[in-house]
């Protein structure tokens, strides 16, 4: 039986070793499986086993396989094996503790080392395991080792902002060349980084068409990470468009890399912003794919959390935007985003004093990020119109309280407010700094820096605008003291002194340089030319031929841009004086008496059926022929006798007003102004 069995297992052995040889691991566990029947505590059957499950992607199984048997698979036996199944389970730090407890570090294990390094993010270690590898190997892989040492150096530069040391490494391949550009990115050197896009772009092309099985499709995802990275340039640039087309290219060939997709996502969403959030809505699911967690650096999967949460506050999912950020601040307490997002979602809920105090209590827990979180604060006062306040935040920051930038935006909100002691004691503090601080850099000397001057020449200006010019006394000595030979800041002293004490200021004047001292070279003619001249004197000298004669042209056009005469009434008598109120409208003229009512409006509707408002003489046909006209008769230009029957006031014309047609009587009754 025993001879038997020995045959049995040296078959399932030959067959073990024609299958492994193949790369049929399915099958080679098979034999395996029955060789650990005849003897399951058979290390080398156990190992194969252990193998074959890695190449079919069983890593689970496999390290089960190794955690059973750990008293025949012991550590220096299968140390490689049982640390890769943890690092490709991304169980990371496991991995790290079974490489550094092998009893002897083989080439294997180191390999595996600098990865796991490089998955911790601990790149200056990782960066000496490749090197250490490079150096001492010689091998079919040397071009793999330099790509990831060049991955190392990228990381070093995008992540922790490291000036990358030049490697030497040639750029043969597309993966160095991409490297070298993640590199340049993290530098900000964006037009180099895309030149060494391009050029991976042209590598990858022309690498994979050499090979006849590889389709057009197939390359254009394995570009689709070089692709990204230039769509991530350009929106670095403000070529927003560019990249959001790029993007959504990349998006459109469905890569298998979901770390890719989740990068790509993310930027779209802060392209959006909160604009398109439908769009940035369907965009967030790539973000959350499985596995995208272990394809990601901790700092982009912080930045996605922090994008996913801004998202919630701008759809007005206040909840969801209050769960993210505080779930953000529990895992990074020191990190400001995490609590300005809460403090821009209570703002969005009017609650700008919650806001505040949330503020507060993180800039007191946090010294050292206090800068940044009372620079938001007092943005928030002053969007509340308590402007005092927020000057008051902004000179409790100690470390900017004599910036250039802090004393001018202080100076103009005490301006704003009319506090012009308080503005001037800012600039006394930041004058009184740089004093002391130069003080204790030159042992005593007293030279003024170019930022010094400035303040105490702004400072100076600012007194004088606004009448202190006894205050600014002090600063324009210290100005001409340290330039002499500035006769702008000796005038401004003069004038200073001019109004408190004039003797000073005549002794002061007899520096300055003397009329004739001053020679002003200045080209009237090219000031007169010039773009801001509102004056430009003709040039003297006589003008011959085409130009005299387009000369003459424009006098005989201006010559002819007369005032044209107003043209007179077909009616005008010359003879007669023209009524002195006809520039005025009718209603506005002294014999004006309302609209002239026809005669039977007057007499009908007025009184009981049946009754008339005029006598039975007025209506007789027989005497109206004999009795006086009520109004001048057409034509007529005589005045009507006061003697005779009187003429109502509204009928009565002025003295020499000529008569006028009916129809011009029709266009006064609708209001038209008066004529001749």
């Amino acid at each position: 039986k025993m001879a038997a069995a020995a045959g049995a297992a040296a078959g399932l052995w030959s067959e073990v070793n024609r299958c492994g040889q193949n790369g049929d691991f399915a099958r080679a566990l098979k034999s395996v499986n029955k060789i650990l029947q005849i003897n399951k505590d058979d290390v080398t059957a156990l190992q194969c086993k252990v193998v074959c499950l890695i190449q079919n992607g069983n890593f689970k199984e496999a390290l089960g396989v190794i955690n059973t048997h750990t008293k025949v698979l012991t550590s220096d036996i299968i140390a490689f094996e049982k640390a890769y199944c943890e690092y490709r389970l991304n169980r990371i730090e496991s991995a790290l503790k079974t490489i550094q407890s092998a009893s002897q570090q083989t080439d294997k294990l180191k390999e595996l080392y600098g990865q796991v390094l490089y998955r911790l993010e601990r790149y200056d270690d990782c960066l000496a395991a490749y090197r250490d590898l490079i150096r001492n190997s010689q091998d079919e892989y040397e071009e793999e080792r330099k790509t990831n040492l060049s991955a190392v150096v990228a990381a070093q530069s995008t992540w922790e902002k490291v000036v990358p040391e030049d490697l030497g490494l040639r750029e043969a391949t597309y993966e160095l060349c991409y490297n070298s550009a993640c590199a340049l990115i993290g530098q900000g050197k964006l037009n180099e980084a895309m030149k060494k896009l391009q050029k991976a772009e042209e590598l990858c092309r022309q690498s994979l068409s050499e090979d006849s099985d590889v389709t057009e499709e197939d390359i254009e995802a394995e570009l689709a990470i070089i692709h990204g990275q230039m769509a991530y340039i350009m929106q670095l640039q403000g070529r927003t468009e560019d990249a959001l087309q790029l993007y959504n290219q990349i998006i459109k060939l469905k890569p298998t890399d979901v770390g890719l997709l989740a990068v790509i996502a993310n930027n779209i969403i802060t392209i959006n912003k909160d604009q398109n959030v439908f769009d940035s809505k369907k965009k967030v699911k790539l973000t959350n794919a499985e596995g995208v967690e272990h394809k990601l650096s901790k700092k982009q999967l912080q930045a996605i959390e922090f994008n996913k949460a801004l998202l919630a506050m701008y759809t007005n999912q206040a909840d969801q935007c209050r769960k993210l950020s505080a779930s953000l601040q529990s895992q990074s307490p020191e990190h400001l985003l995490p609590v300005l997002i809460q403090a821009a979602q209570l703002c969005r809920e009017k609650q700008h004093a919650k806001a505040v105090g949330l503020l507060q209590d993180f800039a007191d827990q946090h010294p050292a990020n206090a800068a940044e979180i009372k620079l938001t604060m007092a943005q928030l006062k002053i969007a509340q119109g308590s402007v005092t306040k927020a000057c008051m935040i902004l000179r409790s920051i100690e470390e900017l309280q004599h910036k250039p930038g802090m004393v001018s935006a202080l100076v103009t909100m005490y301006s704003h407010e009319e506090d012009i002691d308080s503005a001037i004691e800012v600039f006394t503090q930041a004058i009184q700094w740089y004093q002391q601080f130069q003080a204790s850099q030159t042992r005593g000397a007293n030279p003024k820096s170019p930022v010094h001057l400035s303040l105490i020449r702004e400072a100076a200006n600012f007194k004088l605008k606004h009448g202190r010019k006894k205050e600014a006394i002090s600063d324009l000595e210290e100005l001409w003291k340290q330039n002499p030979k500035d006769v702008h800041t000796l005038a401004q002293l003069i004038s200073a002194y001019s109004l408190v004490d004039p003797e000073k200021a005549k002794v002061l004047s007899k520096h300055l340089p003397s009329s004739d001292t001053l020679s002003l070279k200045v080209d009237v003619d090219a000031l007169e030319n010039s773009h801001g001249a509102t004056y430009v004197r003709k040039k003297a000298g006589k003008l011959t031929g085409d130009n005299q004669q387009k000369e003459q042209g424009q006098g005989e056009v201006k010559k002819k841009k007369k005032k044209k005469k107003g043209k007179l009434p077909k009616n005008y008598d010359p003879k007669v004086t023209p009524d002195p109120e006809r520039w005025l409208p009718m209603r506005e003229r002294s014999y004006y008496r309302g609209r002239k009512k026809g005669k039977k409006k007057d007499q009908v509707g007025k009184g009981t059926q049946g009754l008339t408002t005029t006598g039975s003489s007025e209506l007789d046909a027989s005497r109206t022929a004999s009795s006086p006209p009520t109004s001048p008769r057409p034509g007529s230009g005589a005045a009507v006798s006061a003697t005779s029957n009187v003429i109502p006031p509204r009928h009565q014309k002025p003295a020499g007003a000529p008569a006028t047609k009916k129809k011009q009587q029709q266009k006064k009754k609708k209001g038209a102004k008066g004529g001749w």
